[in-house]
């Protein structure tokens, strides 16, 4: 019964918690794919991207097999922006992986992240009503979420598109570091749906 009550609280919980612009970002603690320890309040003063991510996923896929994830990563990076990739997999479900498997599939792809966060539980993804991988978030330097959404304007698993594109999460990025309001503070992310486990 207890159980019972508990998961019912944590689900009301992930339910009135999604992040909203405007509105400081949930707070959360996530195990690196080195078996680290990160928080976003480690951050704190820092322009942070959260990254949905799923290997497994086309549309992921789409923006890593083309090197235009790990050129934004890199690029952010360069102005001082921490970018985290987030993965709330599941066990059992399409991009969970163990620390060590993690670590290996990032160094595969090249990835300029600044950490992979393993969230298997869903708890964080669910706190910030993520839904689709790719999906992107940014977080100013005051800890105010300012972007939420899709990557760029093309709804589609083709990297032929990304010349065509325009890339939201850059010009997020640029803005906020600019001390300028977010042109396109929300859009609809496309791709994959999260494999949470409930």
């Amino acid at each position: 019964m207890k159980k019972s009550f508990l998961l019912l609280l944590a689900l009301a919980t992930w339910v009135h918690a999604d992040a909203e612009i405007g509105k400081p970002a949930p707070a959360f603690t996530l195990p690196t794919c080195e078996s680290k320890s990160v928080s976003l309040s480690d951050y704190k003063g820092k322009v942070v991207v959260l990254e949905w991510t799923n290997y497994g996923c086309p549309f992921v896929m789409k923006h890593y097999g083309s090197g235009n994830m790990q050129k934004l990563q890199a690029d952010a990076a360069a102005k001082g922006v921490v970018w985290l990739s987030i993965c709330s997999s599941a066990p059992g479900k399409q991009g969970h992986a163990s620390p060590a498997d993690a670590n290996k599939a990032c160094a595969e792809k090249n990835s300029a992240a600044t950490a992979y966060l393993i969230d298997e539980s869903g708890a964080t993804g669910h706190a910030y009503g993520a839904k689709r991988t790719p999906e992107m978030y940014v977080i100013n330097a005051d800890g105010i979420l300012v972007y939420h959404g899709a990557i760029d304007d093309k709804k589609s698993a083709d990297p032929a598109d990304i010349a065509l594109a325009k890339n939201y999460v850059a010009a997020a990025i640029d803005e906020t570091l600019a001390g300028k309001p977010v042109s396109n503070p929300e859009t609809e992310a496309y791709g994959c749906s999260i494999k949470y486990g409930n």
